[in-house]
């Protein structure tokens, strides 16, 4: 019996950009499309099979240590993108300013989807949702730079809708407008969850 199952979410994607230069700044450039490989999507500066852990994970690992690499894509979604805006005054958030490796349309919540559902493409494609991808200072400067006085209110306007890190289980070609799927993992929610997280 399969263990994740296909959904009737779908989702199309609407912007592909990619982050060349990660000590450059977070900005990312607009793509049309893209070969996604296993350590990640061509050129871009997140990806490879390892990466050096950060401040997310010091309660693992001493910071700088060497790990695999969960966090290759940053995947947002149009709805979320626009509750964030709202929030922070602005008419519109500009996904090259938020680092964006894809941003979809179509998936309601799409940051609370359970970690390790995979989206798959019609290439077959296919990338793994790690976990919500925490608001953090980095698109927040994007953001001033771009809209004077507004930076410092992404981060709370963002926390629960800045989308989810993905990796990629199986390699293929993304182009603007593909449908992707959703599969979500066959198992309900940890009973001693709310306990765990005190």
């Amino acid at each position: 019996m399969p263990a994740l199952k296909p959904t009737n979410f779908k989702a199309v994607i609407k912007w592909i950009g990619r982050v060349e230069d990660r000590d450059a700044g977070l900005r990312s450039e607009p793509l049309r499309s893209v070969r996604l490989g296993f350590d990640g999507m061509e050129g871009e500066a997140h990806g490879g099979f390892t990466r050096v852990s950060c401040s997310r994970v010091t309660s693992q690992y001493p910071k700088g240590s060497e790990i695999s690499n969960v966090r290759q894509l940053s995947v947002l979604s149009v709805e979320e993108m626009a509750l964030i805006a709202a929030e922070m005054g602005l008419e519109a958030l500009q996904p090259e300013h938020l680092g964006a490796s894809l941003v979809i349309e179509g998936i309601p919540d799409f940051t609370h989807v359970p970690p390790s559902s995979r989206l798959l493409a019609p290439s077959g494609a296919a990338l793994v949702v790690d976990m919500e991808n925490r608001p953090c200072i980095y698109p927040a400067k994007e953001v001033e730079a771009e809209h004077a006085g507004y930076g410092k209110a992404f981060k709370p306007a963002a926390k629960h809708r800045r989308g989810v890190t993905a990796w990629v289980e199986r390699g293929g070609e993304i182009t603007l407008g593909d449908e992707l799927v959703l599969h979500v993992p066959d198992q309900p929610v940890w009973p001693h969850l709310a306990q765990a997280r005190r």
